[in-house]
């Protein structure tokens, strides 16, 4: 049954805190889901988090604190010991959770927890997941996975895979390698289970292995995982040599996290930020967007101080430049939005640049044309300047086919260029059709006043 958090639940279990009630307050708690006690967490006080959190077991404390989003675990763990961190943690963790804990440490607590895991092999697995990109297939990867040799039979493989199991907590699939740790393909269970116990496990493995090496970017990862449906996909060194796996829910994180990342910088937020982050951080990624918003607010006022003697002519066209600014800015951050999604879901192929342009032309002046006529019609019927409405409606036309294609135009650009086409969308698209929109409209203006 699905958990949920009421007030009257968190104001019981605080007063059962408070009198060191531990078996009532376990009671509480012992049969919910760890995602559902971080929650918890999260409506408790820092102490009575700890309290909380040293009555719970092994297995589901390692659970509760991979919940914790990291600001919370990172302030969580900084204050246990690092003894209690290995027993109580790191021992119930799978590698990759272990290694990502340890990652948010600062260096003098990694080395404190290490030094305290008892199993050298488990501490040596970490230290290596450690030394990848985080951002990469490397820093992904899990260490626990099942493998048997290719020249093994049906039955050693059983008997082995029953050894390895112990190790670790879930697997989808059987990977095959050779005497010196090449992959070679994988063996369902299901073939192990009905094959005969002297099949050679070459005669039945899948050759056709779909993999990730050590530095593929983990957005690649998480698009090959999607492409193929897949739940668990193996990772090999520069030799091919098999040194992890990385499974579905590590790839949910990664998605989840690059979505965030692409909407804090459609939002103008440079870096990777929290509310619960102190406010100089939260003014250093917010401030510079908003500098260049500024600057992008004093080009236009300087485009309008250009056309000031058209606009003593004809003032009336001032009331609409929040329109075409606005019209302009949006249909930017429209057609940008639409490429940057492509872009990240796999589905925009580079090299057809000149065909994603015309076909965002297409769809611009057939809404161009729409809006503009419905903004002639408007002026026709509350406007007595019919050189006004002539002239704004052929603005907005302009505007929008300009703006429609700038914002296909330029996400492409940066892709090509590597550089995160997030960046296109939002503040930069905005500001810079707000400055070009005006400078249109305004000669628009000059233009058809000297014909009228």
């Amino acid at each position: 049954m699905q958990f949920e958090l009421t007030r009257e639940f968190i104001d019981e279990l605080k007063e059962l805190i408070e009198a060191k009630n531990d078996v009532s307050a376990m009671t509480r708690i012992k049969d919910l889901h760890p995602a559902d006690i971080a929650e918890i967490f999260n409506e408790l006080d820092p102490d009575e988090s700890a309290y909380l959190y040293n009555l719970l077991d092994s297995e589901t404390s390692a659970d509760v604190l991979a919940e914790l989003t990291e600001n919370e675990r990172e302030q969580f763990i900084e204050e246990m010991p690092g003894e209690m961190i290995a027993r109580k943690v790191i021992d119930n963790m799978e590698s990759d959770d272990a290694a990502d804990l340890l990652g948010e440490l600062s260096e003098e607590k990694q080395e404190e927890v290490l030094h305290s895991i008892e199993d050298v092999e488990v501490a040596g697995d970490i230290v290596d997941l450690l030394s990848y990109d985080p951002d990469t297939a490397g820093g992904l990867m899990a260490k626990e996975l099942i493998k048997v040799n290719e020249n093994w039979d049906i039955a050693h493989c059983i008997r082995d895979i029953r050894k390895q199991a112990s190790e670790v907590y879930e697997f989808y699939v059987v990977y095959v390698v050779d005497d010196d740790d090449i992959l070679k393909g994988t063996v369902s269970l299901k073939k192990l289970l009905i094959s005969r116990a002297s099949t050679r496990i070459r005669n039945i493995a899948n050759k056709d292995v779909i993999l990730v090496k050590t530095d593929t970017p983990s957005e690649e990862v998480a698009n090959i995982m999607k492409k193929y449906d897949l739940v668990s996909l193996p990772v090999v060194d520069a030799i091919g040599r098999l040194v992890g796996r990385i499974t579905i829910d590590d790839i949910v994180d990664v998605i989840q996290e690059e979505a965030e990342k692409d909407y804090q910088l459609i939002s103008g937020i440079t870096e990777d930020v929290e509310h619960t982050d102190n406010i100089f951080v939260l003014t250093r990624a917010r401030l510079p967007w908003l500098i260049i918003g500024l600057t992008g607010g004093i080009l236009g006022s300087r485009v309008i101080s250009m056309h000031e003697s058209d606009l003593k002519i004809s003032p009336e066209m001032a009331l609409f430049f929040p329109l075409i600014g606005a019209m302009g800015g949006n249909v930017g951050v429209q057609s940008s939005s639409i490429v940057v999604q492509g872009i990240a879901a796999g589905t925009i192929d580079l090299q057809g640049i000149a065909g994603k342009l015309m076909k965002e032309l297409s769809v611009a002046l057939i809404n161009g044309f729409i809006l503009s006529a419905l903004l002639f019609i408007y002026n026709l019927l509350f406007s007595e300047s019919f050189a006004l409405t002539v002239t704004v409606s052929i603005a907005l036309f302009v505007v929008i086919i300009f703006a429609s294609v700038f914002g296909t135009f330029v996400p492409l650009v940066l892709q090509r260029f590597k550089i995160d086409p997030a960046l296109a969308t939002g503040p930069f698209i905005t500001t810079t059709n707000d400055i070009i929109g005006l400078s249109i409209y305004l000669a628009m203006g000059r233009l058809m006043y000297g014909l009228f």
